[in-house]
């Protein structure tokens, strides 16, 4: 990607917040076109499609390649999603889990885990379903020979899709994809995995409509929700200078503890998984020297042990809203990520995502119809394997701060199952490839 108009990271946050800004004054309107508008589109969506408008444009980009007055090729890339993430996203789940009930979420009930079992199922079968189709087509996209075989370079497509990015370069390392032609696959990734992120969020605007035709039952959903709303009333007060300084104190302290820890328990399980004489085992457990993986699961960890103290009042403060503030940065950043133009790039390859990504949704929405789950749970399900800790919370949130965690929960849950998931899926391609 040629440099961007701005490549100031300073400057291109300042997009992002007015972005953000503008988004929440026009969603806050109460009578006319912008009403009408947010009625049908969600300001979460908008939150993440107006970035990627920007960066389609040519007016920011997550990374770029220019060249040099001595003629030599030089990369940038923007820090804000590793920001956002590592810092921002860990701050917010611990804010949004103070207010916690465990024993109302563990109500939820199996359906939840049903739904996430299902969006993995879809993936393993998913993508030897869309190589079987796209063959028909067109052989050319779905062949290669040796490490240039395409069904090597989907693997990591697997791996991403029901792990995360520790899952994807474990399957990068096991099947060894031609490395030259290694960012195709990443590409497919982003696009394919962010339109399907941008369906949900709209979908979650038609909620009401939806779970109504799902015939779903969100009894448990709505308890929780009530719950947490009456709590939150009991305790509520203006927030303070003070309150907000021990809510930020509590939340950065926890990311920086995350960080520490994270840093020291990757680096111990690298060494024990790089111990296994077992290729195949050391592969499926390659999560474990994720410092992400532990970061996210520490914080989460920390966070829930505070919500059986008085640090759980603080919600009265405002701690869920202050994690939402987060949230929707690191959901601009996301959306920066997306190049709309990208699409037309690689149409072969965006095909097999899309069919792929297609099979993945129907199995959800056949299952939730059948056991009649809310589309919170097919959604979050969904997003648990395809978007990871990063994105899970995301969706999970935008029906209700309280509910983030149960995204975490699910998305730790898929980094555990992502190789071995990906293995399967990868072998049924395999097979599929040579139909």
């Amino acid at each position: 990607m040629t440099a961007p108009t701005f490549t100031n990271d300073a400057i291109v946050f300042g997009i992002l917040m007015i972005s953000l800004g503008f988004v929440f004054y026009t969603e806050s309107k109460t009578s006319g076109f912008w009403h009408k508008f947010y009625k049908i589109v969600p300001g979460l969506f908008m939150a993440y499609f107006i970035p990627a408008i920007f960066t389609t444009l040519g007016v920011i980009a997550p990374e770029w390649e220019t060249v040099s007055t001595a003629g030599e090729a030089v990369k940038g890339k923007s820090q804000l999603y590793y920001v956002a993430s590592r810092f921002l996203l860990p701050a917010a789940l611990v804010l949004m889990t103070l207010s916690i009930d465990l024993k109302a979420i563990f109500n939820l009930g199996s359906k939840a885990l049903i739904m996430f079992f299902t969006g993995t199922v879809g993936i393993i079968i998913g993508g030897p379903l869309a190589i079987l189709l796209i063959s028909i087509f067109s052989p050319d996209t779905v062949g290669g020979a040796g490490f240039d075989a395409v069904w090597r370079g989907l693997s990591t497509l697997a791996g991403s899709w029901i792990g995360g990015g520790a899952n994807q370069t474990a399957m990068l390392e096991i099947y060894q994809y031609n490395p030259a032609k290694y960012g195709g696959m990443v590409f497919v990734d982003i696009v394919v995995a962010n339109i399907w992120m941008a369906i949900l969020l709209i979908g979650i605007g038609r909620k009401d409509k939806i779970n109504k035709w799902l015939k779903a039952d969100t009894s448990a959903i709505e308890e929780l929700k009530e719950k947490v709303s009456s709590f939150t009333q009991s305790v509520k007060r203006n927030p303070s200078l003070t309150d907000l300084m021990i809510m930020l104190a509590i939340a950065f302290g926890t990311v920086g503890f995350g960080h520490f820890a994270a840093s020291y328990l990757s680096g111990l399980f690298s060494n024990l998984v790089a111990g296994i004489e077992s290729e195949t085992w050391k592969n499926v457990f390659t999560f474990l020297g994720s410092s992400f993986f532990w970061l996210i699961s520490i914080s989460t960890i920390i966070a829930i042990i505070l919500s059986f103290t008085k640090a759980k009042n603080y919600e009265g403060a405002g701690a869920s809203k202050l994690g939402s503030v987060f949230i929707y940065i690191l959901v601009a950043t996301i959306g920066m990520k997306m190049d709309l133009a990208m699409i037309f790039d690689n149409l072969g390859l965006i095909a097999i995502g899309l069919v792929w990504m297609s099979i993945h949704a129907g199995l959800l929405i056949l299952v939730a119809k059948l056991i009649r789950a809310p589309y919170f749970f097919l959604a979050v399900g969904s997003q648990a394997n395809v978007g990871g800790a990063a994105s899970a919370p995301i969706v999970a949130s935008a029906f209700h701060p309280s509910l983030a965690t149960v995204g975490v929960l699910l998305a730790v849950f898929g980094y555990a199952i992502g190789t071995v998931g990906a293995i399967l899926c990868t072998i049924l391609m395999e097979i599929a490839s040579k139909v």
